[in-house]
């Protein structure tokens, strides 16, 4: 015979099961409000592109028109406009990102040293994370101007000649890195530091008794532990790089010719100057399946490494 089970058992259950569907619930209602806001403002616009992507464009009612199917994405494969802007947005990312990394991680461990001063310096690391990318831009162009910019005033005053920083196309690249650089090694900076405060203490002061130097603890101590971290930060950074915009459009607007005209830089031009923005809403969507991938393999690269680590 089955056995039945006693009333007051049922009521507990159904009472637990009532306060976490309640519990639940409360939780939900707190977040739905937010989720309805990214939806609107994330999930619409995303839609809204690949929308216009297959379709030509009715510029009356600022939406899709006529269903072409891929016709946009064909044109815009056939475009060597734009490969050639992917091929200088990869040349900033493979440049910059490594760069910002590597003095990031670097600063971080010298200003986490003991040595008087630190904590001001600490200080001024941040000033250029508040800096607007727009004004960071038109900024650096005053400093690199060639001929009043405190640059190559500086560089005169060591013997070097001046330089047209925004004429020659491998120095307008290399400005863009620059500014690019000084704008976001600050933020690397920061995430070095708390990881690097969140380090065992015991594992340094270990390696300052077997008398190891400043180069000893960073190379075989510091960087071991921090390899996931790196590898966390790399990926952060390149989500933010990937959608280098301003600094581009204030410093140099894609020039001189088409030496820095990156690929955000090249939808826009082709959306809101030419028109084209079934063309732009299909770049777009090409360069977010890029992104996507890419970021993939970095995430799967990542995890990889914390399990070695």
């Amino acid at each position: 015979m089955m056995k039945s089970v006693p009333p007051a058992k049922t009521d507990v259950s159904r009472s637990r099961w009532r306060d976490q569907v309640g519990d639940l619930f409360e939780r939900w209602s707190f977040l739905m409000p937010s989720v309805l806001v990214l939806t609107v403002m994330l999930a619409y616009p995303i839609f809204y592109t690949i929308e216009i992507s297959f379709a030509s464009f009715d510029i009356a009612t600022f939406g899709a028109g006529e269903w072409i199917g891929w016709a946009n994405y064909e044109e815009v494969i056939g475009d060597y406009r734009f490969w050639d802007s992917l091929q200088v947005t990869l040349i900033y990312l493979v440049i910059a990102l490594p760069l910002q990394v590597t003095l990031g991680f670097g600063i971080a461990f010298l200003i986490n040293a003991e040595w008087w001063g630190r904590s001001a310096l600490r200080a001024l690391f941040i000033i250029p994370m508040v800096v607007a990318p727009v004004v960071a831009g038109g900024m650096w162009r005053m400093i690199l101007d060639p001929l009043w910019g405190i640059m190559n005033y500086w560089m005169g005053l060591a013997g070097i000649g001046s330089l047209d920083w925004f004429g020659d196309p491998k120095l307008a690249m290399a400005a863009i890195i620059i500014i690019d650089t000084w704008r976001w090694t600050p933020f690397i900076v920061l995430i070095a530091t708390a990881a690097l405060l969140a380090l065992p203490k015991d594992v340094f002061e270990a390696a300052k008794i077997d008398g190891a130097n400043w180069w000893s603890t960073l190379w075989s101590v510091a960087v071991p532990l921090l390899v996931p971290i790196i590898a966390a930060t790399f990926v952060i950074r390149w989500l933010g790089a990937v959608k280098m915009f301003d600094i581009v459009l204030a410093a140099t607007y894609g020039g001189p010719g088409k030496a820095t005209n990156i690929i955000n830089l090249f939808i826009y031009e082709e959306a809101f100057r030419s028109l084209r923005f079934a063309e732009s809403a299909a770049m777009a969507v090409i360069v977010l399946v890029l992104t996507m991938v890419l970021t993939g393999i970095f995430l799967r690269g990542s995890r990889k490494l914390e399990e070695l680590f």
